[in-house]
């Protein structure tokens, strides 16, 4: 049976940082699953046409990646999203997926990172390693996370609550788009006693959100606002997909994903 696992994610323009996480991540699955094909899709069209326009690199999007997989007589695939939670591009996805399944004998939808209550405190540990040599008590940690209007927003809330309860205090999670907005997050900070913020990424690449949004020279930028108000602020340029301990949760999702496939058989 020919075998392939379609890794899905958002996409980014930025090389460096796709070699670092992206092109990582599908290093991992490569090797975790030797008998199996490994072949990318991005869910986001304003990225595959950059690269395609400025770069000459071409990236199927998911349905035009099953297709192809499709003709080429695969069987058994398995799709594993690299995405951080189950929002609109994880529904996009499925219903790409959706589209596809009467082509393949068996097809199956690995889980986005944070998916199950487990994903949370096992990322919270992977967060705070990761962030260590910063723990101290004149700092605080606060990850930028992209917020989107779907439901599954709900995703950084419950990641500031696990902080919480691992007594992972100097954590703060807050998002550019969405609920907890950055304001809430230096209202929250500022009722402690703190003279450095350490900004990170809480996505998977380290593009545009974290170059500009986060990190950038313009004064709107998290980094500008909290140095206009007399703090020390490091800026970590890092996706989460450059941690091992991140990789190895989507990994582990995409073996329960083809375990599901083998308890129905």
């Amino acid at each position: 049976m020919k075998q392939a696992i379609l890794a899905v994610s958002f996409g980014t323009t930025y090389h460096e940082s796709r070699m670092k996480t992206i092109e990582a991540i599908e290093a991992d699955i490569k090797e975790a699953f030797p008998g199996f094909e490994l072949r990318r899709a991005f869910t986001s069209g304003v990225i595959i046409n950059i690269l395609k326009k400025r770069d000459g690199i071409y990236i199927d999007s998911v349905p035009e990646a099953l297709e192809k997989l499709a003709a080429e007589g695969f069987e058994r695939v398995i799709i594993q999203p690299t995405l951080v939670m189950g929002g609109e591009e994880n529904d996009i996805m499925l219903a790409a997926v959706r589209e596809y399944e009467g082509r393949f004998k068996q097809v199956v939808c690995g889980k986005p990172l944070l998916s199950e209550e487990e994903d949370y405190r096992k990322l919270a540990d992977i967060l705070n390693e990761d962030t260590r040599e910063y723990d101290s008590e004149e700092t605080k940690i606060i990850w930028m996370g992209h917020g989107t209007e779907h439901e599954a927003n709900k995703v950084y809330k419950r990641l500031n609550q696990v902080f919480e309860e691992k007594g992972y205090d100097r954590h703060h999670v807050g998002t550019v788009e969405a609920e907890p907005a950055f304001e809430d997050v230096k209202e929250e900070v500022k009722k402690t006693d703190f003279s450095r913020a350490v900004l990170q990424p809480l996505m998977i690449v380290c593009g545009d959100h974290a170059h500009n949004d986060m990190a950038g020279e313009d004064e709107d930028s998290w980094k500008s606002q909290l140095e206009a108000e007399g703090y020390e602020v490091v800026c970590r340029l890092k996706g989460m997909g450059e941690l091992a301990g991140v990789r190895r949760l989507l990994v582990d999702h995409a073996k329960a994903a083809i375990q599901s496939l083998e308890d129905i058989a």
